[in-house]
């Protein structure tokens, strides 16, 4: 997968688009579950077209927000006619999951290479939560919808049912079976219920600003994972 242009500085100015809710829970989702068309969306995996107008629509969607923009102006952004656009992605909505879970996928895959380098399970635990909020907080994409329309993002979460949230759990979950199932972690610690407060507690921080701690701030994030979440990796008493 090409890489995204990020030279230029973006505005982090994303407005809403009908449904972006359901397709932020999909794109999640999907990025989690590594489901979903394999060709982005195009009709063409991989080609070179398809990278283009997923590259063009973010860098779009950044600077004059995802409303304001129209498939017409990715199209010319990706130096390509409105109809190969849209042969490629049959519906503005369409393309907009598409970019969006190519950001989340680019996060979780990043995510498996960092935890590779933490020493103990309890490290994983604090490099993971410390990244999972500054890394998609940070996002020009995703942290700017975060931070402009963060009404999107909790009917994302809680309006299909927590099937979002319960991926999420999941996820979480499955990172640390592994890590009993390899000894790091104790086999009577219920990682179901640990994960759920886990994911939990990112998503909180995540859509509700806190007036107690800086979520820029890495030494205050691990302080947090590190007090409240590490201990939950030992048996409860």
């Amino acid at each position: 997968m090409a890489g995204t242009p990020r030279g230029e500085p973006l505005l982090p100015v994303l407005d809403a688009v009908p449904g972006s809710d359901s397709l932020l829970a999909q794109a999640l989702a999907e990025a989690l579950e590594g489901s979903g068309p394999d060709d982005e969306g195009g009709d063409e995996p991989g080609d070179d077209v398809t990278t283009r107008l997923l590259d063009a629509a973010y860098v779009q969607f950044c600077r004059i927000g995802i409303r304001r923009s129209t498939m017409g102006d990715v199209a010319r952004r990706a130096g390509v006619s409105r109809i190969t656009a849209y042969r490629r992605f049959a519906t503005k909505e369409v393309l907009v999951k598409q970019v969006v879970r190519r950001e989340f996928r680019r996060y979780f895959d990043q995510f498996q290479i960092d935890i590779q380098q933490a020493r103990t399970a309890a490290d994983r635990v604090v490099l993971g939560f410390v990244s999972s909020l500054q890394v998609i907080r940070n996002n020009p994409l995703i942290g700017g919808l975060m931070a402009v329309e963060p009404d999107m993002i909790i009917p994302s979460l809680i309006a299909d049912g927590g099937q979002t949230m319960g991926t999420v759990q999941r996820f979480v979950a499955g990172q640390l079976r592994k890590e009993q199932q390899a000894g790091n972690i104790s086999a009577a610690v219920d990682v179901e219920l640990v994960a759920e407060l886990m994911t939990r507690l990112c998503c909180s921080f995540l859509v509700t600003p806190s007036f107690v701690i800086d979520l820029d701030d890495a030494g205050q994030l691990r302080d947090v994972a590190l007090k409240f979440l590490t201990p939950m990796l030992e048996p409860f008493h």
